[in-house]
This record gives structure tokens, C-alpha cells and sequence, in this order.
């Protein structure tokens, strides 16, 4: 009884803080661009979330620049402290605390994007659009008179798109190169510690098989959701450009 209470609360709140707002966005912009292009309404959706989750995406890039100022005190912290693990990383978050250094931050940000991905995926799958379920409708929100499925005439949004699962995987990887920076090379041996091994392969995995895992996914959901997250990748790449970052330093 209990676990069905927090069930049905917690659809309650996915329904009224995510679906609703995601849906109501998407049939306004299919309404207000002029060739009822769904494709383009979620691109105009995905550039108005990034804008109210700036100040995460903000903090996010703060935190990797500042990351990799700490780097080479972390490496001597790991050198030092090699055969004590415990007291290495104890250092490592006094270190962090010292320089204000929030390493979760870009996690955060993933972590907030899931719920818009599934709210999207909801909307896509269980027939939120083409036909308008007007029950879901703000009293503000009007009804498109037509809605265009095809994105650019190209793409079904409510089908598969092998062409934005790699566009999706390529953006991912174009952010997560800039992001990080130039893979480093070990080459000295006393670097060959448990902790140094463990971020190489963190490293590895972020740089190479997040994208193609994101990819896999994508060509498995509705189109709608890659093509979210390519343009949100995009807007993401951009912000690090003007935020002073050069695809010739990664």
C-alpha cells in the first residue's frame, strides 16, 4: 500500500513538472512555427531548457576549468599519499574544499537532463503527438491546427533515426573532448597506482564509450529524443567555444 502511495505520488510530480511543461512547450512551438514542424518545436524546447538550466551548465564548465588547475596538486597528493588510500583521498577532498572545487557539478547537469529525455519519450510513445491530448493543455496553450511529424520533411519524430543516433554519439564526443582537454599520456612508472589506473579509465570511458552507448540508445528511443540531445550538445560545445575553450587545445 505504501510503495503504491509513493508510486502513484511520484507519477503525480513526473506528470506536473515534466510531462506537462514538456508537452505544452512542444504543441505552443508546433503551433507558433509556421510550417508545424515538430522537429524544429524540439529544438526550440531543447535551446529554451538549456537557457533555465544555464546556471547549472555555467557551473559545470566553472568546474572543469578549476579541476584542471588542481590537477597537478592532485597528482602530487596521489604520489605522497600512494600507499595510504584513505588519508590520499581525504587530501584530495581537503584539496577540492581549499580551492572550491566542485568535481559533481557536471554530473549534476547529466543528471538533470534524464528526466526531460524520458518526459520527451513519454510525450513521443504513448501518443501525445501527432493527435493533441487536450486534457494536458494549459488554458493558455492553443491547438495547432496541423502537426507536422516529419522533421524537415526528413525524419519521423516518432520513428528511429540512425542519422541523429550519430550525430548524438558524434556531439557527445566533440563535447567531451573539448570538455576534458588533451588526453594525457603516463609515462612515468610511480604514476601506475590504483588511483591513476582508475582515471585513465574513467577518462577512456567518458571520452569513447559514453558516446557510442549514447548512440546505441538513441537509434533505440523515438527520434525526438536525439535530436534533444544533439541540440543540446551543440549548445553545450558553443558555450565552452565562447567560454574561451578552441577545438586545437583538445
Amino acid at each position: 500500500m505504501v510503495r503504491a502511495t509513493i508510486c502513484l505520488m511520484i507519477s503525480s510530480l513526473f506528470h506536473a513538472f515534466i510531462y506537462a511543461p514538456l508537452y505544452n512547450g512542444l504543441v505552443y512551438f508546433v503551433g507558433a512555427v509556421s510550417s508545424h514542424d515538430v522537429g524544429i518545436a524540439v529544438i526550440l524546447l531543447t535551446i529554451v531548457v538549456r537557457i533555465i538550466i544555464y546556471p547549472l551548465s555555467r557551473r559545470a564548465v566553472k568546474a572543469q576549468a578549476d579541476m584542471k588547475k588542481v590537477a597537478p596538486l592532485i597528482e602530487k597528493l596521489k604520489e605522497k599519499y600512494k600507499d595510504n588510500r584513505e588519508e590520499q583521498s581525504r587530501r584530495i577532498f581537503a584539496l577540492y574544499r581549499e580551492h572550491d572545487v566542485h568535481p559533481f557539478a557536471g554530473f549534476l547537469l547529466v543528471l538533470v537532463q534524464f528526466p526531460v529525455l524520458i518526459g520527451l519519450y513519454w510525450v513521443f510513445s504513448h501518443g501525445g503527438l501527432p493527435a493533441i491530448d487536450t486534457k494536458d493543455l494549459y488554458s493558455f496553450v492553443s491547438v495547432p491546427s496541423t502537426v507536422n511529424m516529419e522533421f524537415l520533411g526528413l525524419i519521423n519524430m516518432g520513428g528511429h533515426s540512425i542519422v541523429l543516433a550519430v550525430l548524438a554519439a558524434i556531439t557527445q564526443f566533440l563535447y567531451t573532448r573539448l570538455s576534458l582537454g588533451p588526453k594525457k599520456e603516463h609515462t612515468i612508472e610511480s604514476e601506475s597506482s590504483f588511483s591513476s589506473d582508475m582515471a585513465k579509465s574513467l577518462d577512456t570511458q567518458a571520452r569513447y564509450v559514453l558516446p557510442a552507448i549514447i548512440g546505441v540508445v538513441a537509434y533505440s528511443v523515438v527520434a525526438a529524443a536525439p535530436l534533444y540531445w544533439v541540440t543540446s550538445n551543440s549548445f553545450m560545445i558553443l558555450q565552452e567555444y565562447l567560454a574561451g575553450r578552441r577545438f586545437r587545445d583538445t
